[in-house]
């Protein structure tokens, strides 16, 4: 489809689609075969919008309503969005009635209720709230907890556990646990626990925003550290009291994020006298740091910090993400033995809903398997075993990388899902007719993907699997293929194979992918992965097309393979096609014909994944798993668990993902040739 309509064709190509009721084809018609004018009323709708114009803006609404516009909604949101500060609740209420049910009005809902908060208007906010459909603002939640508290109701438990669970500052979570502090409703070492938190994920406003809920002079303490923790370890630190050890533990928690070995002395040389859970923290959060960097003392200080929760268990307040590094660094230990006690202790900590994700019942599994081995012909070891091969045969899945593994695992070969009966044509219509669908797909059209996702995300609450793959057809037909795939994604009991791993373009992947010698499975995965078929997807570092090639590196591709190369190039499909699978194959063959390791490399270049390499041989799926970055780790799993069903839905073997993602990964070896250093 053309990326841009004008005002004229939308309108039509809407007409089209309430018309035919199934599709254009029904009528003879295809949105592709409509000519695609300059852009009219969206396009200086959006212009107003980036130049903060409210009078343009404004006076473009009023034709969008007066015409009937496709996307008057849109244009309408937009003028009273700039306006906000200006408007009254009477305002507001037009708009709700101009569009009932839309996500627009909804999305507009969210932006008035943080407007209401900002100014402390808690009448209309208490009313507001509860129809606010899509309730996912956290800010907004804050906000809400804080008009109970302000009603005379307990809100300590869920306000608390809102503001912790706030990565970022922002006024309503600053609000409620300001007012819910001086209400004694929050204590002094919820601040503390906030800090420790903020100071982990290295979120500089957060840590602001606690650090102003202390008194004056430690707020200062608390700057001063943030400027060098190591000299105030130095002059100022003090365990004088519970405030002064949790300065000083800040202090340590900063300097464990910049050097290991200089925290892992100053950590030693202060435990004594911490408290026992600071110190517990603060060798925690060394031990995070350790393991993302993949050193092996990782583990060790994990250990150190378990033997003082031992003595003061307080773990419940660790995040899941730090004992998520020590059940990595735990089977890692060793030169790659592993200590199994060490992973169960880490995930035995873990939120409920932290240890029911499928990637830590695969590793409870396997740590079980471990520890059985290790006192085997034991009563424990049995009992061990036999819950191991339960985890595993509840996690066995065709569809989903941790339940393959575990399917292999357990050497069963499960057949994939059985196609769902054909859609009727009363089901095709509903989709087909469902106004939200279609207004997102003319923004889609209009060259505004952001803004159709959202409406089309809005559009599918609530619907059943039989209605999202109605859905996610509708999607399908009309070649926007993330919304075809992500929507038959949210199906449980139908799946349908075709919407979730569409084979768009299949003679052209299958020709550049054979002629250079790639697996077109591998290939179709990664697309899959990278652009969801979108020709002209563009990243936020600049990397464009379906294969998602950085310019620089699409320049040195072409250099190599003997292709002329112009920027424009790279939203051509064949030509992205071309230096995508050139670029990858060099990638495949720089690491051995490893296809976990060339996926890290495509995504995060040649040189981490040789980095990450480096230490213990390792189960190959362990080091997928250990992969410092969370972008990097999701999409090595996520390629590889696609390319296994594509070869099975290609024809093609090995479908094992076992048998792609490989057995060990180590150091390269000896005899190996050397790495190709040129490689961007």
């Amino acid at each position: 489809m053309s990326a841009v309509y004008g005002a004229r064709n939308l309108t039509r190509i809407a007409a089209l689609a309430l018309a035919c009721g199934l599709s254009f084809l029904s009528c003879g018609a295809r949105a592709q075969d409509i000519a695609p004018p300059k852009p009219e009323l969206i396009g200086e709708a959006r212009e107003a919008l980036r130049l903060k114009d409210k009078k343009r803006l404004a006076a473009v609404n009023a034709v969008a309503q007066a015409q009937q516009y496709p996307l008057a909604s849109w244009i309408d949101y937009w003028d009273l969005g700039l306006r906000l500060t200006e408007l009254s609740q009477g305002d507001l209420e037009g708009f709700y009635a101009r569009w009932p049910g839309s996500y627009v009005e909804d999305r507009l809902r969210n932006d008035w209720l943080l407007e209401l908060g900002r100014r402390r208007d808690w009448g209309n906010f208490a009313r507001e709230l509860p129809r606010f459909k899509m309730a996912d603002d956290r800010e907004v939640a804050c906000y809400g907890l804080l008009t109970e508290h302000l009603a005379g109701r307990d809100v300590r438990a869920a306000a608390r556990a809102a503001w912790l669970a706030q990565k970022d500052g922002d006024d309503g979570c600053q609000l409620l646990a300001s007012t819910l502090l001086e209400a004694g409703r929050l204590k002094p070492e919820d601040v503390w626990l906030k800090l420790r938190l903020s100071f982990e994920l290295n979120r500089p406003r957060a840590i602001k925003q606690a650090s102003a809920l202390l008194p004056k002079g430690l707020a200062l303490h608390v700057t001063e550290l943030q400027d060098s923790a190591a000299r105030y370890l130095a002059r100022k630190a003090s365990t004088q009291g519970r405030t002064h050890a949790e300065i000083t533990t800040l202090a340590l928690l900063r300097i464990s994020a910049s050097d290991t070995a200089q925290a892992a002395e100053l950590v030693d040389r202060w435990e004594a006298r911490l408290p026992q859970d600071l110190a517990a923290w603060a060798w925690a959060q060394l031990a995070r740091q350790a393991a993302l960097k993949l050193q092996p003392e990782g583990a060790d200080y994990y250990a150190r910090a378990f033997r003082l929760l031992d003595k003061h268990n307080s773990a419940a307040e660790w995040s899941d993400d730090t004992l998520g590094w020590a059940v990595r660094a735990a089977l890692r230990a060793d030169n790659g033995a592993g200590r199994p006690a060490l992973a169960l202790q880490a995930l035995g900590l873990m939120s409920a809903k932290e240890q029911q994700e499928p990637a830590w019942q695969y590793w409870r599994a396997r740590a079980l398997q471990a520890s059985a081995a290790e006192g085997a012909g034991s009563a424990k070891s049995e009992a061990q075993r036999a819950q191991a091969h339960q985890l595993l045969q509840g996690l066995a899945s065709p569809l989903s990388f941790y339940g393959k593994l575990a399917a292999d695992e357990l050497e069963q070969r499960l057949p994939l899902p059985a196609a769902p009966a054909p859609l009727s044509a009363q089901e095709k219509g509903q989709a087909y007719q469902h106004p939200g669908l279609n207004r997102s797909l003319l923004l889609i059209a209009a060259g505004l993907r952001n803004e159709g996702v959202r409406e089309w995300n809005f559009s599918l609450r609530g619907m059943s699997d039989r209605e999202l793959l109605a859905a996610a057809g509708l999607a399908c037909e009309r070649e926007v293929w993330d919304r075809c795939i992500n929507t038959s994604e949210r199906t449980r009991a139908e799946v349908d194979l075709n919407q979730r791993y569409p084979l768009p373009f299949r003679n052209e992947v299958l020709a550049k992918a054979r002629e250079i010698g790639l697996d077109p499975a591998y290939v179709y995965g990664l697309i899959r992965q990278e652009s969801r078929f979108i020709m002209d997807a563009r990243s936020h570092v600049g990397a464009s097309g379906l294969m998602q090639v950085m310019p620089a590196t699409a320049r040195w591709t072409a250099k190599k393979a003997g292709l002329d190369y112009r920027p424009e190039y790279l939203t051509d499909r064949d030509f992205n096609l071309r230096i995508g699978t050139n670029y990858l194959k060099l990638v495949l063959d720089d690491f051995g014909g490893s296809m976990a390791m060339a996926a890290a490399a495509y995504n995060a270049g040649p040189g981490r994944p040789r980095r990450w390499r480096e230490g213990p041989v390792i189960d190959a799926a362990l080091w997928a798993e250990s992969i410092p970055f969370n972008e990097t780790r999701d999409y090595v799993k996520k390629v590889l668990s696609n390319a296994t069903v594509y070869a099975r839905l290609l024809g093609s073997e090995p479908s094992a993902l076992r048998e792609r993602l490989g057995k060990l990964i180590g150091p390269r070896e000896a005899s190996a040739p050397s790495s190709n250093q040129d490689l961007p």
